[in-house]
């Protein structure tokens, strides 16, 4: 089987690892990678490859890094290396009509969560942000909509209670590259399932925005715990201190009493942390970064910066 790999960032290593290491007798030959074109970064503005390029490239497969995946030349480029199927993870573009057509086999994804919910560019994020208890992965056949394509095969994944999406990345890209293996094996042998989604159903899960790495503390204490784990390790959230951004990396619900005083009013200060009025609740915070500084525990940043009871945030 030929396959036209299509991916970019480090959830899709997992999934290009695990097609690379299959067992030699599956014969799954990866004839070139698309990924998104280097990026600027840093100080010096250094092209940065993306994870995928970096592996492909480490074993000389051939990598194509189209601007715009849909036009004629792309087309004609991944068309050349006549692939009897195309699998996409995260890559980053959507695809039109002439890029579907190309594999007689079809195009398959691999999607983080467990559609027909979540479907979007942050499945992983969202599913934190909103409290669940579990997430997932699904492969899927990809049709012109939104991640609404005909699923094939799903794993679920529990969510735990302090899980940040760093973590749950991790566990979900591995699955999905178990999940990738189980599907190409049914496609080779010709009986993998195909499974309408149920649209009236779907949920979505779009791209983050700056509102989303902000703390209000009017909010409840339950939902500034889930959104702080969501966004962390990147892109992050903040508050505000003494009218500095204060990075707030990790925080714990805790059963202190509330007193009657405004939300962002700091309640405790111990060597637990900075305990934290909210709209409901209260949040301590364990670990921290002052603006222009390293991350500290929230006890090192009340010494420092002289957080008592009664100190404001936000």
């Amino acid at each position: 089987m030929r396959i036209v790999f299509m991916g970019s960032p480090d959830f899709a290593v997992a999934s290009l690892r695990a097609v690379l290491d299959a067992p030699k007798d599956k014969e799954y030959q990866v004839v070139a990678v698309v990924t998104q074109p280097d990026k600027k970064s840093g100080r010096g503005q250094r092209l940065i490859p993306t994870p995928v390029k970096e592996l492909a490239q480490s074993l000389h497969i051939p990598v194509l890094q189209p601007q715009k995946i849909n036009t004629p030349e792309s087309v004609a480029q991944i068309r050349s290396f006549c692939p009897d199927l195309l699998v996409v993870v995260a890559f980053g573009q959507l695809l039109k009509q002439e890029i579907l057509d190309i594999a007689p086999l079809g195009v398959i994804n691999v999607h983080a969560s467990l559609l027909p919910f979540y479907r979007g560019a942050a499945p992983i994020h969202r599913a934190i942000m909103n409290g669940e208890g579990a997430s997932g992965v699904t492969t899927m056949y990809i049709d012109l909509g939104m991640d609404s394509g005909d699923m094939i095969f799903k794993k679920k994944v529990a969510i735990d209670p302090d899980e940040n999406t760093g973590s749950l990345h991790d566990k979900l890209a591995k699955a999905g590259g178990e999940l990738l293996l189980q599907t190409l094996n049914a496609i080779a042998q010709g009986n993998a399932p195909r499974e309408a989604q149920n649209h009236q159903m779907a949920t979505y899960a779009p791209l983050l925005s700056k509102d989303d790495e902000i703390i209000d503390w009017n909010n409840f204490a339950q939902n500034l715990h889930n959104q702080i784990r969501g966004m962390n390790p990147l892109p992050g959230v903040y508050t505000y201190c003494n009218g500095k951004r204060l990075k707030i990396h990790k925080v714990k619900l805790t059963d202190g009493p509330v007193n009657g005083e405004e939300a962002g009013t700091v309640s405790k200060v111990d060597q637990e942390g900075i305990c934290v009025n909210t709209g409901r609740g209260v949040l301590c915070l364990v670990s921290v970064q002052p603006e222009g500084k390293s991350k500290m525990t929230a006890a090192e940043f009340a010494r420092g910066y002289r957080i008592v009871r009664g100190s404001r945030l936000g």
